[in-house]
């Protein structure tokens, strides 16, 4: 029997993972951060072990023994507040401990999750394949670059094989990166900005994992990166239109000119963080409706077999659904 350890185990990627996991006969082991909540690995038979990426003692040698793969899905997300040193420390320092301790260990392969971000403004490549040039536009995109960086090199300077695998917007049931999209929608405020033509790519959360394990079980994968997409990009529009279509809310009619919304989320970035306050509007949250995100798996579907098949419909529906369970709309 294949043994994994998952770090990041507590969230909603890694929890997924370890779910995935053991569905295909892999013993788990789930890292969590100390005092950290494992209601998401609740019911799972894994086993739970403490450690924290962001510190050299508090990762324990003996937790990596034995251990075929590390799926290393820890990192630090765009957390308020925190500064790039937290990010480095994290992403990259983070990156590099778990490293060390795989390579000690004797652990045949590791598996890296990045993001699809490090590629930033992809309009011109879209959609952007994985030697699509890189224009990171924060700190959580740049410092993950970083630990992709390491990551290679690491691989290529040690007896440790590695995947880095860069996920598109990673959707599905127990995430709330989309809840304040449904629930403006589901209470008639949501507006669009611009035409709602530019494209975005969800993979759903299962999707993922069974590409993270045809990563580690396949040796095309040793060496490689993949990003990794649901079966299509949708535009913002039809994204909205299934939306309400869901939610049985009335689709909005009204689209507001670009310019003025940038220009009132500079301004009120600039004025918010001076007084120290989190702002209401920011260039990022614009940046949703002017950006493509659409990219090319075709690279993860030739060598390794990566076939997604929940659409972005069924992955809308599902997290719809289980914001009415939890009554979060």
């Amino acid at each position: 029997m294949q043994q994994a350890i998952v770090t990041g185990a507590g969230g909603f990627t890694g929890s997924n993972l370890c779910r995935n996991l053991v569905l295909h006969g892999y013993r788990v082991k789930a890292m969590v951060r100390p005092g950290a909540s494992t209601e998401r690995l609740e019911g799972l038979d894994v086993q739970i072990v403490r450690g924290d990426i962001g510190q050299d003692e508090a990762i324990n040698l003996a937790d990596f023994e034995n251990v075929d793969t590390v799926f290393h899905i820890a990192a630090m997300y765009r957390q308020e507040g925190a500064n790039r040193e937290a990010f480095h420390n994290i992403n990259v320092n983070g990156t590099r401990r778990i490293l060390e301790k795989a390579t000690t260990a004797g652990v045949k392969r590791f598996v890296h999750c990045s993001t699809a971000g490090v590629h930033g403004w992809i309009d011109p490549d879209a959609p952007a394949k994985e030697n699509a040039p890189f224009r990171p536009g924060d700190w959580y995109q740049e410092t993950k670059l970083e630990g992709e960086n390491l990551v290679l090199h690491w691989g290529q300077t040690h007896d440790l094989p590695v995947t880095i695998i860069r996920p598109t917007a990673i959707c599905g049931p127990g995430d709330t990166r989309f809840l304040k999209l449904f629930r403006a929608i589901h209470r008639h405020r949501f507006v669009m900005i611009g035409k709602g033509n530019h494209h975005y790519h969800f993979v759903h959360v299962d999707d993922l994992a069974q590409g993270f394990i045809q990563a580690a079980e396949n040796k095309n994968a040793e060496g490689q990166i993949f990003i990794l997409a649901g079966p299509e990009s949708i535009s913002l529009n039809r994204m909205v239109e299934n939306i309400c279509q869901i939610l049985d809310a009335p689709q909005p009619r009204l689209h507001i000119p670009v310019l003025p919304v940038k220009i009132a989320a500079y301004l009120c970035d600039r004025i918010c963080k001076r007084m120290g306050i989190t702002p209401p509007l920011y260039p990022r949250r614009v940046d949703f409706f002017t950006k493509h995100r659409a990219y090319d798996d075709s690279k993860a579907r030739e060598l390794i077999g990566y076939i997604p098949h929940i659409t972005p419909f069924e992955a809308l529906s599902q997290m719809g659904t289980w914001y009415r369970e939890h009554n979060l709309l």
